[in-house]
Order: structure tokens, then sequence, then C-alpha cells
């Protein structure tokens, strides 16, 4: 089991891919990366991106040897109240226009335990590209018994300042630290 949860966790590192890395691509319909900051010291508000795209090289005989990278359209953000997704897409916070992604290549990875790693990559937002450490957790690495094929998937926290991206509109009252925590899915491409 150790050696199958270090080799997925690694899935996440950025090094070149040796020849015998296999390709996994996102589910997008299990994908989701859900935020959440503080209003004002009232409360804890909380948003959610899907639908995106990415792919994992993973080599799990060479797990350092592996890669993700992902796509998030910026307009599939959800917050639940159609206003505040408005406010967000306006000039105060993201200026977003359609097509525009946001997007995260790892570059590096440091194995914490047999089923955690931490992996650091290049979170672009709106043209500013900073490093962040995914907390990351292997839920599991096996055969899905609905699709039939080789499936993996992972958990994930960080957290980001609004500031270090530009976004830092109305902080320190609404915070300027976001925490994000994500959950993906991702099959054997074919």
């Amino acid at each position: 089991m150790k050696t199958i949860a270090l080799a997925a966790a690694m899935a996440l590192s950025t090094t070149a891919a040796f020849a015998d890395a296999e390709k996994y691509t996102l589910d997008s319909s299990h994908s989701q990366v859900v935020f959440t900051y503080n209003h004002l010291g009232f409360s804890t508000t909380y948003g959610m991106f899907s639908g995106f795209a990415g792919d994992i090289m993973f080599d799990k005989d060479a797990p350092e040897a592996s890669s993700v990278t992902v796509s998030i359209p910026v307009k599939s953000m959800f917050t639940g109240w159609e206003a505040r997704e408005g406010h967000f897409f306006s000039p105060d916070f993201l200026n977003a226009a359609d097509g525009d992604m946001v997007t995260f290549t790892s570059t590096a990875i440091e194995v914490t335990g047999d089923d955690t790693a931490n992996i650091t990559g290049d979170l672009t937002i709106q043209g500013t590209t900073k490093p962040v450490v995914l907390a990351a957790k292997l839920n599991q690495a096996g055969d899905n018994p609905l699709a039939g094929k080789p499936w993996l998937g992972f958990d994930a926290t960080t957290s980001v300042l609004r500031s270090d991206f530009g976004l830092g509109a109305f902080a320190p009252a609404v915070s300027d630290e976001v925490k994000i925590m994500i959950s993906i899915e991702a099959q054997k491409a074919e």
C-alpha cells in the first residue's frame, strides 16, 4: 500500500516525465475547487469552481517524474448568489472576461507520509503567477468499478492571499486570506 500511495502522491510533482509515464485526465464531473473567506468578521463565505480540465502524467515506477497541469475557467465560479459572482467578475476583483483561466502547474513535491505530500506549483490568476503549496492526500488509486479502468483520486488544501494576485479589494475587512479545498478524480487516458 505504501508504494502505491507514495507513487500516486508523487503524481503531482513536475519534474520531467520518463517514457513510462501514463496520462490521466481529470474527471471534470467529479473535480471541484471550493474556497472560503471571512466577510467583515460576521461570516465565512463559500464559493466553488468546477468544470475544469487537466492532465496528470503518472509514472508509477518513478513517481518523481510525474506532473500535473490544470486549467479552470474563471467564469465557472459559483457562489450561490448571482450578484456576488457579478461583483467578483468586475474590475473590483477579477475583471473577468469569457475565456479567462486560472491555471496550476506543479513544480516540486515533498512526500510527507504514506498517502500525503506537499505539492509546490505555479498558480496563475489574471496574469499574475505565484508559487503555492498544496497539502495533498491520495484518496484512492485503482480501477474504477463503473468505468472499468485505472483511476486516481486526491484531496488537497492550501491558502492564498488575494493581494498577492492583485485582488485585494476591501482587505482586511474582507479577509485577504482565501482558504482553498480541492478534490479531484482522474481517469487513465485512452
